[in-house]
C-alpha cells in the first residue's frame, strides 16, 4: 500500500509536526500494511490557517467553477477505482465486489451529484421585498469514521465545497490510507490550495483539537453518539454549528401480507453487507407472531449464505471484534436463542465474527436496545400493529427502518415511526434523498440539496 508520510496541507504535502506514526493493520490477516502521521493539535492548526486563508477566494468563486472543480474530482476518483477498491479491501477487510461496488462506486457518483448540485442550487431567492442569500459557513471541520471510508468523506467533502467552504478532514486512524487517496484526486483536480487539507490522527488528539479550533466555524462528525456527544458540548460552548449523523437500531418491520421470504432475505442481506458495520443497519427484524416461527426458519437459511472470509469480511480491529462477541455472549446470558452463529471466532486468523441470529428476542435486552455493529440480527415477535410501533420507536435511535406489507399499510406504518429514513418493501437507495436520524441517532443531513444546506447560511437583504 502507498502510504504518505506527511499531511496535504494548503496544496501540497508536508511534514507532520511530529515524528510519532500510526500502524495501519489489514484486519484480514492482522498484518501491517503501513504507517501514517499521528497528527498533533500543531498540524491542526496549520490545516485550519490553509482554510481559512482560502475561505475568502473559494467563496467568492461562482458555483459553475465550483461545480466544475468537484466533476473533476470525481473523475479522478473515478480513475483511481481500482486503487481505492484495493486500498478499503486492504484497510477495512470489505470483500473485493462491496469494496468496488459500495465503497468506490457510490461516492464517485455523489461526487457527481454535488457537481450537479453546486451548478443548479438556487443560492439567492427573491422573497417579497427581500433577497435571500445562501452563503458558505466557513471552515468545515470533518471528521469520518471507518466503516466507509471514501463515501463518508465525499458526503462531507463534495456538498462543502459546493456551498463554497473550505475543510480539513480527520479521517478515522482505522482507515486513513482511502483519505489519502482522495487527497491525491482532489491535488490531481486543481481544487485551490487550501481548499482541502487533510490531517491523519488519533480522534482524541487531532479529532478533539479540529473540533476545539476557534477558527472551525461548523464541525461534521459521523460516528458513535457517545463521542457526538462531547463534539456537541464542544461545540455549543462555542456557539459553533455541528453536524450529527450517529448511530442507530433500526427496525426492519415486516406486517402481515408481505412477501415473508423476500422481507427476511433482503433484512438478512442488509445486516451482513460491510460486516454489520453500518449504522442504518437493519438489526432488529419484528414479525408478526404468526409468522414468527417461520421467519426464524428462513432466516437461519439466509444466514447460512454468508461464510466469514468470502462473502463476510472481517470487523475492523480487534477491539471492535471483541465488543460484538461480548454482545453475542450478552444476548445469550440475558435468555435470546441462538438460532446460527455464537460468540466463537470462526477462523483462526483475522477479526471476523460469525453472522449471528438471534430468536426469542424481547424489546429490553441489551442486544435488542444498544448499537452492536457487527453481523449480528435479533429476531422479535409483535402482536399487532401498534405493538410493533411501539417496538420499532422503543429505543434511542431514530436513523432508518425498512417496512414489508400492502403498500398502502406500509406506507402508513412508515410514517408513524420515528426515524429519518424508511425503506418501503425494499425501496432503491436514492443518493439524492436526505440521510439522517431522530433523536439521538443525530443532527442534521447528508446527500442531495439537504446536505447541501447543512453548509449554506441565510442573509436576507430587505429593499
Amino acid at each position: 500500500m502507498k502510504c504518505h508520510d506527511g499531511m496535504y496541507i494548503g496544496g501540497e504535502w508536508r511534514p507532520a509536526a511530529s515524528s510519532d506514526t500510526i500502524a495501519v493493520i489489514n484486519p484480514a490477516d492482522e498484518q501491517v500494511i503501513g504507517h501514517v502521521p499521528a497528527g498533533t493539535a500543531e498540524d491542526i492548526d496549520a490545516a485550519v490557517r490553509a482554510a481559512r486563508a482560502a475561505f475568502p477566494a473559494w467563496a467568492a468563486t461562482p458555483p459553475a467553477e465550483r461545480a466544475a472543480l468537484i466533476g473533476a474530482v470525481r473523475d479522478a476518483l473515478a480513475a483511481r477505482a481500482g486503487d481505492i477498491a484495493a486500498t478499503v479491501t486492504a484497510e477495512l477487510g470489505a470483500p473485493p465486489p462491496l469494496a468496488a461496488g459500495v465503497h468506490t462506486g457510490l461516492p464517485i457518483a455523489i461526487a457527481g451529484s454535488y457537481a450537479e448540485l453546486a451548478a443548479t442550487h438556487p443560492f439567492e431567492e427573491k422573497v417579497g421585498n427581500s433577497v435571500v442569500h445562501a452563503e458558505p459557513v466557513g471552515v468545515v471541520g470533518a471528521i469520518t469514521p471507518w466503516n466507509y471510508p471514501l463515501h463518508q468523506i465525499v458526503a462531507k467533502v463534495a456538498p462543502a465545497l459546493a456551498a463554497g467552504c473550505t475543510v480539513v478532514l480527520k479521517p478515522a486512524e482505522d482507515t486513513p490510507l482511502t483519505a489519502q487517496l482522495f487527497a491525491e484526486a482532489v491535488h490531481a483536480a486543481g481544487v485551490p490550495a487550501g481548499v482541502f487539507n487533510l490531517v491523519t490522527g488519533l480522534g482524541p488528539v487531532a479529532g478533539q483539537a479540529l473540533a476545539e479550533h476557534e477558527d472551525v466555524d461548523l464541525v461534521s462528525f459521523t460516528g458513535s453518539t457517545a463521542v457526538g456527544r462531547r463534539i456537541g458540548a464542544i461545540a455549543g460552548g462555542a456557539v459553533k454549528r455541528v453536524a450529527l449523523e450517529l448511530g442507530g437500531k433500526s427496525a426492519n418491520v415486516i406486517l402481515p401480507g408481505a412477501d415473508l421470504g423476500k422481507a427476511v432475505a433482503v433484512g438478512i442481506a442488509n445486516v451482513m453487507s460491510n460486516s454489520g458495520q453500518t449504522c442504518s443497519a437493519w438489526t432488529r427484524m419484528l414479525v408478526h407472531t404468526d409468522q414468527y416461527d417461520e421467519a426464524v426458519r428462513l432466516a437461519a437459511e439466509a444466514v447460512a449464505k454468508y461464510v466469514p472470509g468470502e462473502r463476510v469480511g472481517p470487523l475492523v480491529n480487534a477491539r471492535q471484534q471483541q465488543r460484538v462477541r461480548g454482545y453475542i455472549e450478552k444476548g445469550v446470558e440475558e435468555g435470546a436463542r441462538l438460532v446460527a452463529g455464537g460468540p466463537e471466532a470462526p477462523l483462526e486468523t483475522g477479526y471476523y465474527v460469525s453472522p449471528t441470529v438471534f430468536a426469542d428476542v424481547t424489546p429490553q435486552m441489551t442486544i435488542a436496545q444498544e448499537e452492536i455493529f457487527g453481523p449480528v440480527v435479533s429476531i422479535l415477535r409483535y402482536e399487532d400493529e401498534e405493538d410493533a410501533l411501539a417496538i420499532a420507536n422503543g429505543t434511542v435511535y431514530g436513523l432508518s427502518g425498512a417496512v414489508w406489507g400492502e403498500p398502502e399499510a406500509a406506507v402508513a406504518f412508515a410514517r408513524r415511526m420515528d426515524t429519518g429514513q424508511v425503506d418501503i418493501n425494499g425501496g432503491r437507495f436514492n443518493p439524492l434523498a436526505p440521510f439522517g436520524g431522530y433523536k439521538q441517532s443525530g443532527v442534521g443531513r447528508e446527500l442531495g440539496a439537504h446536505g447541501l444546506a447543512e453548509y449554506l447560511q441565510t442573509k436576507s437583504l430587505q429593499f
